[in-house]
Order: C-alpha cells, then structure tokens, then sequence
C-alpha cells in the first residue's frame, strides 16, 4: 500500500527512534526537559526569533499564536481556504473569542487589494477592529502554493503597525523550493508556526515561534488549554533529528510530486498543471473525467494506493519521505488507468 492522503503518514526511522530512546528528559511542565528546551532553542534560532514553544499539534500552535496577537472580540483576516478557518473546527472563535473575514484568492495567495480593502481600523465601538492577517505558506488546500507576494504583505502590515501570523505548517517546504532561509519569511511575522510532524516526518509536534514575552503568554495558555507535557523530550528528540537531517531532502518529495502530476496531466488533460505544483502537493480535479471522488479514492485503495477527497471535485496527493520515487509514479499509473475508466 502506498499512502499519499498526506505527509503526516510517515513513520520515525531507526536513526530517528535511536535519538528519541536516547533523549535527556524532565519534566516540562517544570521547564526541565533539555531536550524540548533544546528543540525550543533551536527551531526559534533558525526561524530568527527570540523563543520558541514545542506544541503537540500545528493547530495548537496556531490557536496559540492567533490568541497572542488578537483581543478576544477582535478578528483576523485571513485566505478562505486557509487553514486556520477551514481545518481547526472553529477553535480560533470556541476559545480565543476571535473573529474572521476572509479574502479569495486563487492557489491560495496573498491579494493585496483584497486585504487592503477588507482591513478595518478602530472606529470605536461600533465596528470590529482588524488586529491581525494570517498567511499559510505553504498552502494547504492551494496545493502547496508558495506565497510569493509575502514579503509585499508584511511591508505593508509594517506600516500600518498591524501583526502578521504565519501559519508555517509547510514552511521548510516553501523555503526549499525558493532557496530563501526559513527565517527570511518567519522573522517578518510577529508570531510562526512550524510543523515538525509533515515533511520532516516527525511522529508529533509543532513549535510556535516568537518574542520572549509572547511565548511566555502562550505557553500559559498551553497549560490553560490542557496542552502541558511530562517527559516530552521523548518526541523533542524526534523533532531535533528531523531538522538535522530532513529539511533538505524535502527537494526529493518536490521532485515527485511534480511526476505524479505529470503522469496524471497525461492520462487526464485539464485536470492537473504540472507548472503549478511548487511543492509536495497535488491537487486533482476530476470534474470532467465522469468520475467522482468516492469513485477513484475507493477504486485507488483496491489497487493498493491512498488518496483523499479534499473538495466536491478533488483529490489531494501528497508527496513525503517514505514513498519513494517509484512509489509515487506507480501510485500516479494506477490513479491515471482508475480517473481514465
């Protein structure tokens, strides 16, 4: 069976489970595990921020980051798709009293026309403040879009005085595929996140990145939220190790990510474009080809390959370290005979 319904399917290494066996531990909770002050210390360096907090999922480290920069009763603007508002099942609004609207754009991408028009300043007590605009890069549901207009955004964030978060799930995948330091996009953001457990193939973990002063507040509403860790280094460990050796081997999963578009571009014309894939993901629109999500994910599975629905027309394959380039363009033949009847 070879899984593509996401990079988060990947199990530890030998090496990877050595380093966890081996880990120092405390207790966190105390501030006492080495290893996860060491991976804090380390991913925080490399994002260029002052503190980092070791979260057990990406979406606890964005509700965190999220809270820190917007009061409760203020809102976020943010991409429709993003996915803070559409895969966090409203945690942003059930626990941090936050609102959002929403731009549309294409891929996912920063419009910022958009966003200019949809940011409201304070007008008293009549109208809900804008406190914040939060970017995923990559883009989930765009497919793995790099945000290429990031830079443009947070200079115009930084005159208007107005915090960006950075949903940096994919992040090492953005900056591979550009060549740019994963710092160049996080220390524009006044709060980060990155995922540990995706393509680095950690088995858990994010980290949230930030000032001295924010990571403080958030790892107080970690603990407030039920977030706290005993001997957490065990899974520190495994981030350390992922970060050491598996960020840039993430040009591998690009690679085959594009062959799996290009075989599926062939067998099935209009419902993918190989020169849009940027990254690991790939996104396929069946409408069309007469065939029908269920369909082709049942069908795909009997012939020993995953892959997810991820919209009424589309599927979602996802490249990661254990399907090797064989793996992914066999995977690609099979779906290309299903979606071809």
């Amino acid at each position: 069976m070879v899984d593509l319904r996401s990079d988060t399917v990947t199990r530890p290494s030998a090496e990877m489970l050595a380093a966890m066996t081996s880990a120092p531990l405390g207790d966190d909770v105390y501030g006492e595990d080495p290893t996860v002050n060491a991976l804090e210390e380390r991913v925080a360096g490399l994002l260029g921020h002052e503190a980092g907090l070791f979260t057990v999922t990406g979406s606890l480290a964005n509700v965190l980051g999220v809270r820190a920069l917007v009061p409760r009763g203020g809102e976020v603007l943010c991409e429709a798709s993003a996915h803070i508002v559409r895969a966090e099942l409203g945690s942003h609004a059930v626990s941090g009293g936050v609102t959002t609207r929403t731009w549309n754009a294409p891929s996912g991408q920063i419009d910022l026309e958009q966003i200019r028009a949809l940011i409201a300043p304070d007008l008293g007590p009549y109208f809900v403040q804008t406190s914040a605009v939060s970017v995923e890069n990559t883009h989930n549901f765009g497919g793995g879009a790099v945000q290429h207009r990031f830079d443009a955004l947070a200079d115009e964030l930084d005159a208007r005085g107005l915090p960006l978060h950075l949903d940096g799930a994919r992040l090492w995948n953005a900056a591979v595929a550009t060549g740019r330091s994963v710092a160049s996009y996080a220390s524009r953001a006044a709060a980060a996140s990155v995922c540990l457990s995706k393509g680095l193939g950690a088995p858990v973990g994010s980290v949230l990145v930030g000032s001295a002063e924010l990571i403080r507040e958030a790892r107080v509403w970690r603990k407030r939220l039920g977030g706290g860790w005993r001997q957490a280094g065990v899974l520190a460990a495994a981030g350390l190790y992922a970060v050491e050796h598996n960020v840039e081997r993430l040009a591998e999963d690009h690679a085959n990510a594009r062959v799996v578009a290009e075989v599926l571009a062939d067998s099935a014309p209009g419902s993918v474009k190989p020169d849009q894939v940027e990254t690991n993901i790939v996104v396929v629109d069946l409408a069309g080809t007469g065939r029908t999500v269920p369909e082709v994910v049942a069908g795909a599975r009997e012939a020993g390959v995953l892959v997810g629905g991820v919209g009424a027309t589309q599927l979602r394959i996802v490249t990661h370290l254990d399907a090797s380039a064989a793996d992914c363009h066999n995977a690609a033949a099979t779906l290309a005979r299903i979606i071809a009847g």
